[in-house]
């Protein structure tokens, strides 16, 4: 199961991710929200 960790803590981890040029990109779902926080800073793939 692909997992995205830093520092020791699991921010996401799901075997639904979608692979696109070699990034993974997980559901909303499987995101712990707890590690992160609001940004103004807006992009877009």
């Amino acid at each position: 199961m692909p997992k995205a960790i830093w520092n020791g803590a699991v921010l996401a981890a799901s075997d639904r991710c979608e692979i696109v040029e070699g990034n993974c990109y997980f559901p909303p779902d499987a995101v712990v929200r707890q590690y992160l926080r609001d940004s103004a800073t807006h992009t877009t793939c």
